[in-house]
């Protein structure tokens, strides 16, 4: 007698399960396009274009690249505010204002502005030229600390 019982309600309960899930769909689907559409996508910036560095591109070829002679540089434009070289590696870092701003550092080789680079540097002095293996150009010593 459980098996005609079970015969019975078995179709009933499918029937009920496909419309629950017929019901769902549909509220689903409406929700899904009754949603405001959103704003077109967010455009990606390009990037910048990377331009190639001609002298460094003639020196890898083997051209012999001659730079233009450093601009006139005041003294009065440059403070040597600090010196941090390595007596053995001939390396280091200088802390330097250019033109009353806040001062930033710079290692030995780095372009200070262009057309004058941070050639060498001493305990208590730095030397500036149009390259790091040219003539020197400027010449700046640290401050003398006020005797007491």
């Amino acid at each position: 007698m459980a098996t005609l019982s079970l015969s019975r309600w078995a179709p009933r309960l499918a029937t009920l399960v496909l419309w629950a899930l017929a019901g769902a769909s549909a509220v689903y689907w409406g929700l899904k396009l009754s949603a405001p559409a959103a704003g077109p996508a967010p455009v990606a910036a390009a990037p910048e274009p990377i331009l190639p560095d001609a002298q460094a591109l003639a020196r890898l070829l083997g051209a012999h690249v001659v730079t233009a002679a450093a601009p006139a540089a005041a003294p009065n434009r440059f403070v040597l505010l600090g010196v941090l070289a390595g007596t053995r590696s001939g390396d280091g870092a200088a802390l330097i204002a250019v033109d009353g701003k806040p001062p930033r550092h710079y290692r030995v080789g780095a372009a200070i502005e262009p057309g004058l680079v941070l050639q060498w540097l001493g305990r208590r002095e730095a030397r500036l030229g149009a390259s790091v293996d040219g003539a020197t150009t400027l010449a700046l010593e640290l401050p003398r600390p006020n005797a007491p």
